[in-house]
């Protein structure tokens, strides 16, 4: 072999090793990396919503959320009776302001009657103690001479009666003198009890009425605050409630202003009925003295002046 022979085979076997050795490193240099693997999907929110609780309240529906909030801007917050009282309507003021001043006259005719009582008791009794000491009707006369009241006035009519029977008794028997001395007294009586009793009327018919026009102001609120939830197409218990509380507003007044009325008038009946059993002792004290005084018209008259 030459020598250009052999020097081609050696470039030969060169150039296939160095071919030999760049296709084991191709591989390596073009194979993919190893990725990490992919975190797990999150898990999709089921379509419908789980139930709430009962004690929360329902949702508005998308609708209605922009109507409630317009609603709510406007409804008064202010939940104190005042406040109640300002934003009610014109017909539930006007029945708070009736059934406010009907507590008023109860509260008033409760102090004056009260005094009235007292004062008619004592001066009742103090007749009574005066013409039971006495022993002829003139004693009783100068007894309850500067004494006012029904007591006095029972022993004026029985001496005025006496005095215009006077020329008659020598004629007659006393028992048409002591029918006329009923007959005033009774009068008396009767005029005594109906002063007594003047007032106790009007705490009678509040007590009977406020509590239904409490009631009417009330079915009118109700009625008002119904026709707003309409309007507000909404059942929000903000749009529902001051509606609601102004109604019951007028129901509370309308039993302040009843059962006191009640509760005085009992009071004052039975305070009555007691004035008017003193007022019969002194009438019936009065009628003792009258047919004494008859008794000793047939007596000579040094008996007559030692009774006196």
């Amino acid at each position: 072999m030459s020598r250009y022979g052999l020097l081609a085979a050696l470039v030969a076997s060169v150039i296939l090793s160095v071919g030999s050795a760049t296709a084991q490193e191709q591989p390596v240099r073009g194979a993919p990396a190893i990725e990490a693997p992919a975190a797990p999907p999150a898990p999709v929110a089921p379509a419908v919503a789980p139930p709430q609780p009962a004690n929360q309240p329902n949702a508005t529906l998308p609708g209605e959320t922009g109507l409630s909030t317009a609603m709510e801007s406007t409804l008064p917050h202010d939940l104190s009776p005042w406040g109640m009282f300002m934003a009610a309507d014109i017909i539930v003021k006007a029945v708070m302001i009736g059934l406010a001043f009907a507590s008023l006259v109860t509260w008033t005719i409760w102090l004056a009657k009260s005094l009235e009582i007292f004062g008619g008791k004592l001066r009742i009794r103090r007749a009574v103690r005066a013409i039971g000491d006495a022993a002829t009707l003139s004693q009783a006369s100068r007894a309850l001479d500067r004494s006012g009241g029904p007591g006095a006035l029972l022993v004026r009519a029985a001496e005025e009666e006496t005095a215009l029977s006077a020329g008659a008794l020598d004629h007659v028997s006393g028992d048409g003198l002591k029918e006329r001395v009923t007959s005033r007294l009774s009068r008396i009586e009767a005029a005594a009890s109906r002063r007594m009793s003047r007032g106790t009327g009007v705490l009678a018919t509040i007590g009977s009425t406020a509590p239904f026009v409490g009631l009417f102001g009330t079915v009118w609120g109700i009625m008002n605050a119904f026709i707003g939830i309409s309007q507000a197409q909404t059942t929000n218990l903000a749009v529902v409630a001051p509606g609601i509380a102004e109604a019951l507003l007028a129901t509370a007044m309308g039993l302040v202003a009843a059962i006191p009325a009640v509760v005085v008038y009992n009071v004052f009946a039975r305070s009555i009925a007691g004035y008017r059993q003193i007022l019969a002792d002194a009438s019936a004290g009065v009628e003792r003295l009258v047919s004494r005084d008859l008794d000793f018209r047939t007596v000579g008259p040094a008996t007559a002046l030692a009774a006196e």
